[in-house]
């Protein structure tokens, strides 16, 4: 289940191994952008009723124009894209599927738990990782080669003229996009699947009917009809991994990949850089198939002072 799966977070754990008050630490575990889109005020029918068609209507119209969707593809909402990515291996016979490792580990379980076989040999699905988790590898065109295609686009927001979104025009491409990571409200659950009509229809029968809460609906619609706080949350995290990247830099950390949600720096010895900063109250991610790799999101505006002194 995907509960045992290798995964940022896991905040409790590291106060019950390391001590503290949860209050104390900054968690730095995962891409999450540390500032988030402001909520505003939220209708109160958006928690007393079950959301409506129009309500729907208008998130999906909101992330056609925020993703530039080309015409004639559909798009689906549903609460997060790890929903999404559980459910996609439903859409086709079980068979061979290529997933290049390291990457976002859902996406082999999700299929393995179908039945699927994890391997580059002849697969007939393909799932791209874009821009890839933990390293930032970036896929292009000529390396999409399988029948059908997946690609998960959940950090792309910070690039958005990287976004491969024109290719579900060939209607054998499924785009994933996140709203929670780039507009740092994950806990609201919101993710999306663009795609050939027919595949986004037979995906929204295995969600089924009102899988988005109604306050994520009027959040979301909100902050993806806003371009003008993105333009200048790029730019402000562009600033921001810049400042990480001169610290570690420092520190004799390698910078080796990553986003501007996030960073992966080359260490002599990972676990030690992680108990190092846990000290200072500053949780990590290390792998369990590197003992050098660490990655780090950006702190808020009242972490850095917490984060040098951990260093």
């Amino acid at each position: 289940m995907s509960r045992h799966r290798d995964h940022g977070g896991g905040l409790d754990a590291a106060v019950a191994r390391f001590g503290g008050e949860k209050s104390d630490w900054i968690d730095l575990s995962t891409g999450i952008n540390p500032t988030p889109y402001p909520i505003g005020n939220i209708p109160e029918a958006a928690w007393t009723a079950l959301p409506d068609a129009a309500a729907q209507d208008a998130l999906i119209q909101a992330a056609r124009t925020f993703w530039k969707v080309p015409h004639g593809a559909a798009i689906l909402a549903a609460p997060g894209a790890s929903s999404l990515i559980a459910r996609l291996p439903a859409l086709w016979p079980k068979g061979a599927v290529e997933i290049r490792r390291p990457t976002y580990n859902e996406h082999a379980g999700a299929f393995e738990a179908h039945g699927w076989r994890v391997t580059a040999a002849e697969p007939s699905v393909q799932v791209a990782v874009h821009p890839n988790n933990p390293d930032g590898r970036l896929w292009r065109s000529e390396n999409f080669t399988a029948p059908f295609t997946i690609i998960d686009e959940s950090f792309c927001d910070v690039m958005p003229d990287e976004s491969h979104i024109e290719r579900v025009r060939d209607g054998r491409t499924l785009v994933l996009k996140s709203f929670g990571k780039f507009w740092g409200l994950a806990g609201l659950r919101l993710g999306f699947a663009i795609g050939a009509p027919e595949l986004i229809d037979r995906l929204a029968t295995l969600t089924g009917p009102w899988a988005v809460s109604g306050p994520a609906l009027a959040i979301g619609t909100v902050a993806l009809n806003d371009p003008d706080w993105a333009m200048r949350t790029r730019i402000k995290l562009q600033h921001d991994i810049s400042r990480l990247d001169a610290i570690f830099d420092k520190k004799g950390a390698k910078l080796i990949g990553g986003t501007t949600l996030f960073r992966l720096y080359e260490t002599d010895n990972a676990r030690a850089f992680q108990e190092r900063l846990a000290k200072g109250r500053i949780w990590s991610r290390i792998f369990p198939y590197s003992e050098r790799w660490v990655r780090l999101g950006l702190p808020p505006e009242h972490g850095w002072a917490q984060l040098e002194a951990a260093l």
